[in-house]
């Protein structure tokens, strides 16, 4: 479904290219330590101008959809929306898509593991928010879509995932970890009293079990392979270009650069035969990673 509004945030606007990376997390949960933006960053093959352009667009309402963007009297409000939510070819399996657009990050939660109204854990374990990169949604709207969104659901374009609800009264959307606000906003110094002010970000949030990431890149507390959480998320973002007509079916898309994936078509972009890896799971379908290349096994 889409929140009109935006998600793991300037999401759509700043994005990088990291390399496989498996941690420790709890080396990174420290306020001034967390992991860089590559880890979690979508690939540069990604159409992020279109992509954005198109979520903003979204005009069919989902139930039990709309929130304020902060609990202040008065505070804007914002929608999400389920255009793109039964798109399911260039997808295995019977995924199905859930676009949030929200648009903005109100206070990014920190404590030791979730939020800064002091509760030791969040909706599916207890988060680190400064190690990982997670996004909040009205208690409210994930107990109505708890059948689609199991928890631990992959968001994009800084890939994140769905870690918490909010339960405050008024329920209000645009939380996110510390990692996630501070990564999408560096200049704001934001925290859990300050706020990105600005209705500029869009969430984008994947439902199914192939937009799950698994448990054996996640514990209760920590993103224990950023690899994973990366590939899995291009994968998705490529499936949503296509279904969007953003890219050609099979053959290798243009980027906002104009540029093109090496090897031909494959599918997932960006990691096609000749793409540097650094493992095999840098690299699509069955490439294996040979001498920093994907290629053939």
């Amino acid at each position: 479904m889409t929140i009109k509004y935006s998600i793991p945030a300037v999401l759509l606007a700043l994005l990088g290219t990291g390399f496989a990376q498996s941690v420790d997390g709890a080396q990174y949960n420290n306020p001034t330590a967390g992991p860089p933006a590559s880890f979690f960053a979508a690939a540069t093959t990604i159409p992020v101008a279109a992509l954005q352009t198109a979520a903003a667009k979204a005009s069919t309402a989902a139930s039990d959809a709309t929130y304020p963007i902060n609990g202040d009297s008065g505070a804007k409000k914002v929608t999400i929306h389920s255009d793109w939510s039964k798109f399911s070819e260039h997808l295995s399996g019977s995924q199905i898509w859930m676009l949030t657009a929200t648009e903005l990050i109100t206070r990014a939660r920190q404590a030791n593991h979730g939020n800064p109204d002091g509760q030791p854990e969040t909706n599916f374990g207890a988060l680190a928010a400064y190690e990982v990169p997670f996004i909040v949604i009205p208690d409210k709207f994930g107990t109505t879509y708890q059948s689609v969104l199991t928890g631990n659901n992959i968001g994009a374009m800084f890939y994140g995932i769905y870690g918490d609800t909010d339960g405050d009264t008024p329920q209000v959307i645009g939380e996110a970890s510390w990692l996630m606000a501070r990564t999408c906003f560096p200049n704001d110094d934001l925290n859990g009293n300050s706020g990105h002010g600005k209705v500029d970000v869009t969430y984008i949030l994947f439902t199914g079990k192939e937009a799950v990431l698994p448990s054996s890149a996640l514990n209760k507390n920590y993103v224990t392979n950023f690899s994973t959480l990366r590939s899995m998320g291009d994968k998705l973002m490529t499936s949503l270009a296509k279904n969007l007509n953003l890219v050609s079916g099979g053959s290798s898309p243009t980027t906002t650069t104009g540029s093109v994936p090496t090897g031909g078509s494959c599918s997932w972009a960006g990691h096609c035969a000749g793409a540097s890896c650094s493992n095999e799971n840098d690299c699509s379908d069955d490439l294996v990673c040979k001498s920093g290349k994907c290629a053939s096994s």
